[in-house]
């Protein structure tokens, strides 16, 4: 299984649309920095037919130390969560054609 990196979307762009690397690279920053500063402002990111992320703050628990048993408090946080939309769990799954119908609705 591969990783998915920066380079290889803008390589995508790049082939895909026929800007050059740099405006391709200029285009996928500044998505990644929209979505990022919604995020940092605690709102949801909907991207329709992929998934949601959202901000979830999470409260103060105790934790415990695997190493020495000794209780700890684990302070209050801010966590990234992504929910996948159901045609993308439908792709994940398989069920292409599913999604496939559902595409060809939206144009």
């Amino acid at each position: 299984m591969s990783t998915v990196t920066r380079a290889n979307l803008v390589e995508h762009l790049y082939s895909r649309v026929g800007l050059s690397r740099h405006d391709s690279s200029m285009i996928l920053e500044s998505l990644l920095d929209a979505i990022s500063n919604r995020l940092e402002a605690g709102e949801s990111v909907k991207l329709s037919g992929f998934g949601t992320f959202s901000v979830r703050q999470k409260g103060e628990r105790i934790g415990r130390n695997p190493k020495t048993g000794v209780e700890v408090p684990i302070l209050p946080r801010a966590v990234l969560v992504f929910r996948p939309s159901q045609l993308l769990r439908d792709r994940m799954n398989g069920s292409e054609t599913v999604a496939a119908e559902a595409s060809s609705h939206d144009r």
